[in-house]
């Protein structure tokens, strides 16, 4: 074999990652994965080194949520590995497809205790649906493509490949070692026409069925066909935070989103029903205990796979194959001519409610008012990225969609910390779109180091923080409970000062007036943007007495 033949474990690594058709790899370099950055350096994979191994995971969690296919982040061992934990389990546990590749120190070292040692498999195997060490060079190939196709089979999820610093070097012999791995088109699996006649029955015989949508649907992408069933059959639609936009929220079979702590309008609309409908539902995302607490709902599970089992949730019929396809077939079978009158009046109540927002220029901002800003700024394809504290209830509530992904909500894992690295995620992928951070002052100050990656990667996205000086939620949670809060309060930098430090636009809203015209300043910048927003979150508890009332009213 001539010299200019040889590959080593490494090289083969990237190469079996370019035949998946990686664009991206985010994390950071370490001394066990050198060899790894060094076959980089000759690949067309564009290698994003970020500030903190947390950040490179959530970036690699939202690029598979947005296109599907995994996303990419790597590590070192030990430290570096752990750093990447939450982001990784984040993905696991929210259907995004991510491949997490860490370094390790030489197999002849793995039996004492050595500098920096951690059994990776072991710490990845509870969040990932496959972790394996390369252990002999002639498995890279196939280890790279299990990776990938478990981590993108549905329900997507993260792997992990840990790869020993000696393996690393060592050179894969010629021959099928060096063959990728070629997969075929995947095949459509079509629901028989037992469980689609049984569902069609079930739906024309009911009074008051009700779709709950979740985020398989989005997976499948299955909004077009879920928008016209719903709405040739007039059955309402309440979607997960995850689903939002699966129809469009000015549809008028749309109501909107459920998923707050408190009891709200789409609980009403799902207790009244007969029948509840699941198309793409993830008991991760909502538990059935939140909606089926007496286990008194006839259920219908329209999904790609079998339901979860739960004693809160047994369906009487399960339909598995292609969403949309089952959706189609359903339709064709059955006919409803019936207005769903109650529901529609629950929604014109909603509405009214939303629209109130619009003109309040009380000082600091609502969230409610925040959020219709926010909506009368961001077009139809633009996206809104939210991390996880008090103003998520608030997107879920009153922030709208027109198409699927354009929210992304973590509410499978629920992590603080993912708006910031995850936003630079989505605008390297849609450089055309306005994207906009939305977090709290909690959460931005978690993962704020991502801001120079965004700088330094010329990733103009726009963060807005919701500023209130505290850990937002768990006191509103703690105020609902008793009466009072305590150990959520801190302090903040100054955020403008912070933004510039960081060769960032920094604005801050002074006065209600000004949002708007702040958020409109700070897309057409084409900068990174921080906005600092104060908020006024005494709406919170309003909210929680609001909703007793009306709904005990509903009921």
């Amino acid at each position: 074999m001539g010299e200019n033949n040889k590959m080593n474990v490494a090289q083969m690594l990237i190469k079996s990652l370019e035949h998946e058709g990686v664009r991206y790899i985010f994390g950071i370099p370490g001394e066990e994965n050198l060899d790894v950055m060094d076959a980089l350096k000759d690949s067309d994979i564009t290698f994003i080194t970020t500030r903190h191994e947390q950040g490179a995971a959530f970036m690699a969690d939202v690029y598979g949520r947005l296109t599907g296919k995994a996303g990419v982040c790597l590590s070192t061992l030990g430290p570096g590995a752990t750093n990447l934990i939450t982001g990784v389990a984040d993905a696991n546990s929210d259907g995004a497809p991510l491949v997490a590749i860490t370094g390790q120190l030489g197999t002849d070292k793995m039996h004492l205790t050595s500098h920096q040692y951690l059994d990776l498999e072991a710490l990845f195997k509870p969040i990932t649906k496959r972790t394996k060490m390369i252990m002999r060079p002639e498995s890279v190939n196939e280890i790279v493509r299990l990776a990938f196709k478990y981590a993108e089979s549905e329900k997507p999820g993260a792997t992990h490949i840990n790869l020993p610093e000696d393996i690393a070097k060592e050179e894969v012999p010629e021959g099928v070692a060096r063959k990728f791995i070629t997969t075929a088109p995947k095949n459509k699996e079509y629901a028989d026409i037992e469980s689609i006649e049984h569902a069609a029955a079930a739906i024309f015989q009911a009074e008051h069925p009700v779709i709950l949508a979740g985020h398989s649907a989005v997976r499948a992408k299955a909004s077009k066909a879920l928008t016209e069933f719903a709405t040739n059959l007039k059955i309402p639609v309440v979607n997960t935070m995850m689903a939002k936009g699966i129809v469009p929220y000015d549809n008028p079979y749309s109501m909107w989103t459920i998923g707050i702590p408190q009891k709200d309008y789409q609980n009403v609309i799902l207790e009244k029903a007969d029948l509840i409908i699941t198309v793409g539902y993830d008991i991760v995302e909502f538990a059935p205990i939140k909606w089926n607490l007496k286990d008194d709902h006839k259920i219908i599970h329209i999904d790609s796979r079998p339901s979860h089992v739960n004693k809160l949730y047994q369906p009487v019929t399960e339909v598995i194959g292609d969403i949309s396809d089952s959706l189609e077939k359903i339709g064709n079978r059955c006919h409803r001519t019936k207005e769903p009158e109650q529901a529609l009046a629950i929604k014109r109540q909603m509405s009214k409610e939303h629209e109130q927002y619009e003109n309040d220029m009380a000082y600091p901002v609502k969230p409610q008012k925040i959020l219709c800003d926010i909506r009368s700024v961001m077009g139809k394809e633009d996206i809104l990225v939210s991390d996880v504290g008090a103003h998520k209830m608030w997107i879920s509530r009153h922030y709208n969609c027109y198409e699927p992904n354009t929210c992304l909500i973590s509410n499978g894992f629920a992590t603080m910390g993912i708006a910031v690295p995850g936003s630079i995620a989505a605008k390297m992928l849609y450089p055309e779109r306005k994207v906009l951070a939305v977090t709290g002052d909690g959460g931005f100050m978690m993962n704020c180091q991502e801001i120079e990656t965004a700088v330094r990667m010329n990733v103009p996205i726009v963060v807005l923080v919701m500023r209130d000086d505290s850990y937002g939620l768990i006191k509103w949670k703690q105020d609902d409970r008793f009466g009072d809060h305590c150990f959520v309060d801190f302090t903040n930098p100054d955020f403008v000062k912070m933004a510039e430090s960081m060769h960032a636009v920094g604005l801050r809203v002074d006065k209600t007036e000004d949002l708007k015209d702040v958020l409109e300043q700070a897309f057409a910048s084409g900068k990174v943007c921080i906005i600092d927003c104060p908020v006024d979150y005494a709406e919170n508890t309003k909210l929680t007495e609001h909703l007793k009332q009306v709904i005990a009213e509903l009921e």
